[in-house]
């Protein structure tokens, strides 16, 4: 059963019914690419970005589901980074900027992005599903691109807010796998020099009010990390400085947002450790932070329902966590 935006809760607190939403998520495969070619999209940067170490890369769009009733598109060559609005009928001034993952080669821009934009639009929460420069695609500083392109974002949405009818100090973010490490990134240096100012909307705070790494690739420790992060980011081996400057558990501060984080506990990829140690970073620094470990589901779960995994299950206890932090009413 599709539900219509006015069914979900109004209420996070009721997580069986907040659940049933999801299903729109699980089943629907034509659905998102239909509401995507009516979407607005946003770019990012007012002009062409340098740095590109192959001139004339083209996008790329890919199939990776084999279900007839279930889509999974991923996309590279993205040179022109961009924004997918995803306008809640019912806004409640609340949005989150969502990063999909796709281990810095790939943008999996519907099971970790368009689905859970849905879902979140049905509690009233305006979404941008953000398209960034990936750091296998070839550029002169890989590590940054991911970075820039989501600070950036955080400000052009906060710059676009009334068009949007978004607060723009309730604006969170939420990032899958090597999305979730541009999220934890965002959370923890925030206020960095990614790149130079470029108009007015880079006098705007790329601080979010409440970040949501989920099965983050969190750290460039070889003792902890996913190991395909430092080849990636740094084409090599990760140095001691680059370990200490790019693990977000070494750069939580003070001003590090309420965060609310989930894994499986048998995810085979990005190991949990990438999770629990940002936790116990948080919980140093006094940071609010809910931790949610689930003991199967893998890696990239997103919001799945079938196949005995978390999907239908964490986004409830997210919005729950929204609530409380007054990402929305």
């Amino acid at each position: 059963m599709v539900l219509s935006r006015r069914d979900l809760v109004k209420s996070p607190l009721a997580l069986a019914g907040a659940s049933a939403v999801l299903g729109l998520a699980g089943t629907a495969a034509a659905q998102p690419q239909a509401a995507a070619q009516s979407r607005e999209t946003i770019a990012l940067w007012p002009r062409p970005l340098a740095g590109q170490l192959h001139p004339g890369m083209t996008e790329v769009v890919e199939q990776t589901s084999s279900d007839p009733a279930y889509s999974s598109r991923r996309m590279k060559g993205i040179s022109q980074p961009h924004l997918v609005v995803f306008p809640a009928a019912n806004p409640n001034g609340g949005a989150m900027l969502i990063i999909p993952g796709g281990g810095f080669a790939w943008n999996y821009f519907e099971h970790e992005g368009y689905y859970l934009a849905e879902a979140l639009n049905r509690a009233g929460i305006t979404c941008f599903v953000l398209f960034y420069r990936l750091a296998q695609d070839g550029w002169t500083d890989p590590a940054s691109v991911g970075p820039a392109d989501a600070q950036r974002a955080m400000r052009v949405i906060r710059a676009e807010a009334a068009r949007f009818h978004v607060d723009p100090a309730r604006l969170g973010v939420m990032g899958f796998s090597a999305g979730g490490f541009l999220t934890a990134t965002l959370a923890t240096r925030h206020e960095a020099a990614f790149y130079a100012p470029v108009d007015a909307a880079d006098r705007l705070s790329a601080r979010p009010v409440l970040a949501a790494p989920i099965y983050p690739v969190q750290t460039v420790d070889p003792a902890y990390a996913y190991e395909g992060v430092a080849t990636s980011l740094f084409g090599g081996k990760a140095t001691a400085a680059e370990i200490r400057t790019w693990s977000p558990d070494l750069n939580v501060t003070a001003s590090t947002p309420p965060t609310f984080l989930t894994h499986a506990e048998d995810d085979g990829l990005v190991p949990v450790a990438n999770t629990t140690r940002l936790r116990d970073a948080l919980v140093a620094q006094k940071i609010t932070v809910e931790t949610h470990l689930f003991a199967r589901g893998g890696h990239g779960f997103g919001t799945r329902l079938d196949h005995g995994g978390p999907g239908g299950l964490w986004v409830p206890l997210f919005l729950n966590f929204a609530h409380g932090q007054k990402l929305f009413a």
